[in-house]
């Protein structure tokens, strides 16, 4: 009985899209951590700069850039840890550490809050930069509603979620990556060919006490979206083939460590030199703040729709391996190309009706990137870490993993009430039949 089950785990893992296929090479890792971690976040960064000032912006990115490396560092390691047993997913990590029923009950919540919240947020950073890019080239042309191009992004996906598996999505992810370093360097070129603006002001925008610190809390929450890749992180993993000789963590890490160093030359430009330039006045997406020249604008807009094509692709496949195998354990469907085809439909459906209901880039950044991805992102690989290791208390291990927890529930906390409040200050202001 035992053996016929452990056959229709293994016939469902080869029909599934994360393990699929299992024949990806380290650089693999490398382009699709850069494109999981190097998206919509990356642009919203000199506004959480303009929230947070100087030196404690400064001091959260640093941070952040190490705790994030040290967590994701984590997790590739644990994904081998059990001799023979691959960890191909992270809720199938939790359930190691918590037990089967509590280990999907703390994992799955937020790792579908962070991939459904991606993907909303990328439906509208799409369609808003096709429309920047629509204006941008046509001027005089007649206006046209946001919605109108959110559903124009959202048809390309369509098409490419109905590939079968991540190795699958590999070009895909690759041209987003290169898109990814190519429109951060605009960013910040553009900005320093731009020059510091001649009113440009370093103070606090709100004009109250209470504005000024919802601002650096909502602005906690973009610095959280913006290291955003931890979330499928086993899932890019699971993608590479292992043998006791050669286990899949040093071709991963071999990847990680590139992606790290392409995130650096990214984030910290684009976040400082935006901040430097427009000071207070910096837009919550800093290509929106750049009129000219028209041209490098326009391109800047179309690198980034190309960009968040390949990552809503990334962070869709962890969510339709999931729903797929739900209707196949729990509903009892049969694996086909059917059921693929339906749940991945209804999916891109989901995700472009949410974001043309709800298209507030900023607030969302700061709610999603608080209340979902500082969880999984900075302290849940921690958690996991202690349950399965235990290292001795006080040891350099357990006070690592204690500060990144404590720092993570900081952020999990402060994001979202500041991201909350943007939310409801940007719907009072939008009209949603324009």
């Amino acid at each position: 009985m035992e053996h016929k089950s452990d056959e229709k785990a293994k016939e469902l893992n080869n029909w599934l899209p994360i393990t699929k296929s299992r024949t990806a090479k380290w650089w693999y890792s490398a382009f699709h951590n850069v494109t999981a971690m190097v998206g919509a976040g990356v642009l919203g960064l000199p506004y959480a700069m303009s929230q947070l000032g100087w030196g404690p912006g400064v001091a959260v990115m640093v941070l952040s850039w190490i705790i994030t490396l040290y967590t994701l560092w984590q997790m590739v390691e644990m994904h081998e840890m059990v001799p023979g047993k691959r960890f191909d997913r992270y809720h199938e990590l939790g359930q190691h550490a918590f037990g089967e029923k509590l280990g999907l009950w703390i994992v799955v919540p937020q790792q579908l809050m962070v991939e459904v919240g991606v993907n909303i947020v990328y439906m509208i950073t799409g369609g808003n930069c096709l429309k920047k890019f629509h204006d941008t080239v046509c001027p005089d042309c007649k206006d046209i509603k946001t919605t109108y191009f959110i559903m124009i992004f959202a048809s390309v996906h369509f098409i490419l979620s109905h590939l079968p598996s991540f190795n699958s999505i590999a070009g895909v992810s690759l041209a987003a990556a290169v898109m990814s370093l190519s429109y951060s360097t605009i960013a910040w070129v553009a900005s320093a060919h731009k020059g510091v603006q001649p009113d440009v002001d370093y103070g606090p925008t709100a004009a109250t006490t209470t504005g000024r610190v919802f601002h650096f809390f909502g602005a906690l929450g973009d610095v959280a979206f913006a290291f955003a890749g931890h979330n499928v992180v086993l899932e890019i993993q699971a993608s590479i083939p292992s043998t006791p000789e050669r286990p899949s963590k040093k071709p991963m890490w071999k990847g990680v460590i590139v992606a790290y160093v392409v995130v650096a030359l990214c984030y910290f430009p684009v976040a400082l030199i935006g901040y430097w330039v427009f000071g207070n006045k910096v837009e919550d997406n800093v290509l929106l703040s750049l009129e000219k020249p028209g041209w490098l604008v326009a391109a800047a807009n179309m690198f980034v729709v190309i960009h968040v094509i390949g990552s809503y692709q990334v962070f869709a496949m962890p969510v339709f391996d999931m729903v797929e195998s739900f209707f196949v354990t729990k509903l009892h469907f049969e694996p086909s190309r059917i059921l693929s085809f339906c749940v991945r439909t209804f999916y891109v459906a989901l995700t472009m009706f949410l974001a043309m209901t709800f298209p507030f880039f900023g607030g969302l950044l700061s709610f999603f990137g608080g209340f979902a991805f500082a969880p999984t992102t900075y302290f849940l690989p921690c958690i996991i870490w202690l349950a399965i290791y235990k290292p001795r208390k006080f040891s350099l291990s357990w006070f690592a993993n204690w500060v990144c927890i404590v720092l993570g529930v900081v952020l999990m906390i402060l994001g979202p009430i500041g991201g909350l409040r943007q939310i409801i200050l940007q719907a009072k202001d939008y009209n949603f039949y324009s």
